[in-house]
């Protein structure tokens, strides 16, 4: 009877023997056996037709991901490739522009030495052709390719005191004189030029500051950098002892060039001594360079070319050894001694210095005057200082008069005298 139910229904033995049915044996299986077995096949084909489905996605996923993959790898291949080939290409010379000819052909000086009239580049737009400019120029035909914007030199824009520093006239004591000389020299030629042109007279240039170390020279810069609205440049003497031939000089002139730029400028040149020293015969290579350090400060100074609105202030506590044409009038025209504080601007600058300290009701301010004779503002300072750590070290509510006989005790003793007369009266 199985036998004739094959043939009705046209059933694959094969089928039936995948799934375990041995029909070969049935005898009597009805026609609900059947049917049933025939539902549970199909609900079984539908399971994995789902489960292939499933798979081919999953496929088709990893496909596109393998693609995009593909893509950017190709990306990145073409842009090593075109980073190579960038690589690959020949240098350009770098020229100055000595005259525009006409619309296409300039005459340049390259960095090689000769002189030649060269074809423009049709993408380089006419007005950045100028006079002086830097360009830069195709190794085998010497044509512009390029115009080099100028910058500044990274590090003469750190010299540039971006904050002013918190620092006033009040802060600093017993330099009222002084402090009227660089409001005269610095302050009024930049906040009131119409007054020096109703008197009819030309503004100093230049301020140089003269004393015994400590005595408040760079807080008087520091003032004037708080007090007005003008750019402050901010240079030590070493910074322009340069090691190669030419260098020293070069930074003076961006130095300067800068300050033109950003006019109204003031430029403070800290320890002047260590390049303005005195030009001498017999001298070194190394001296050699620092000479012509200094002859290009001096003709940035006063020179032929007109410095504009640029002001300068020095400070040097070695006055005796700096060179006799950077004091002449042009380059410095007030030369302000900063000397050491008298009894009465000692009092002043010890009031300042405890200002924000806890003190007690027992200092004698007359008398720390006295005994701390021949110390400087610095010195002052450190005493302040100290007489406060003295507090601290035994856990004081306050400050008291012990503390700062102690702490003057301790910082003169570590204080050295120097040896013979100190070299600024040279101005006197």
């Amino acid at each position: 009877m199985s036998e004739t139910i094959y043939r009705e229904k046209k059933v694959n033995r094969y089928d039936m023997i995948n799934v375990g049915a041995d029909y070969d044996n049935i005898g009597s299986d009805s026609d609900e056996e059947f049917a049933k077995y025939m539902l549970d096949r199909m609900k079984q084909l539908e399971a994995r037709n789902i489960f292939l489905r499933e798979q081919c996605d999953q496929i088709k996923s990893e496909k596109r991901f393998v693609e995009n993959q593909k893509l950017r790898y190709e990306r990145e291949m073409r842009k090593m490739q075109s980073e190579i080939e960038r690589l690959k290409t020949a240098p350009l010379i770098i020229g100055t522009i000595l005259d525009v000819i006409d619309d296409d052909r300039v005459l340049i000086k390259s960095t090689t030495g000769p002189q030649f009239m060269v074809n423009i580049s049709q993408y380089i737009e006419d007005d950045v052709l100028v006079v002086g400019a830097k360009v830069a120029l195709n190794q085998h035909t010497l044509a512009i390719v390029d115009v080099i914007t100028p910058t500044d030199e990274p590090m003469v824009s750190a010299m540039e005191i971006v904050e002013s520093p918190e620092m006033d006239y009040d802060r600093i004591g017993g330099l009222d004189e002084q402090i009227q000389e660089l409001v005269e020299s610095v302050e009024l030629p930049l906040k009131k030029p119409e007054t020096f042109k109703r008197i009819g007279i030309t503004p100093p240039k230049g301020v140089l500051m003269y004393g015994p170390p400590g005595t408040g020279k760079t807080l008087l810069a520091k003032a004037v950098a708080n007090r007005t609205n003008a750019t402050f440049i901010r240079v030590v003497g070493s910074e322009l002892v340069q090691k190669y031939i030419g260098d020293g000089a070069k930074l003076v002139r961006d130095i300067f060039e800068m300050a033109r730029k950003k006019a109204p400028t003031i430029i403070f040149i800290d320890e002047l001594d260590a390049i303005a020293t005195i030009r001498l015969n017999d001298t070194s290579g190394a001296d050699r360079e620092v000479q012509r350090t200094l002859m290009q400060l001096l003709s940035e100074m006063d020179g032929f070319d007109n410095r504009g609105d640029v002001r300068i202030i020095a400070a040097t506590n070695r006055p005796d050894t700096l060179d006799p044409a950077i004091l002449r009038p042009g380059r410095f025209d007030r030369i302000v001694k900063v000397p050491m504080p008298d009894i009465k601007a000692r009092e002043q600058i010890i009031r300042i210095h405890i200002e924000n300290m806890t003190i007690s009701d027992d200092i004698d301010f007359s008398r720390l005057a006295r005994l701390t004779e021949g110390s400087s503002g610095a010195d002052l300072k450190a005493i302040a200082t100290e007489a406060g750590m003295l507090a601290v070290r035994v856990d004081k509510q306050s400050v008291e008069m012990n503390d700062f006989l102690d702490a003057i005790e301790k910082v003169q003793k570590h204080v050295q005298t120097p040896v013979g007369k100190h070299p600024e009266t040279m101005f006197v």
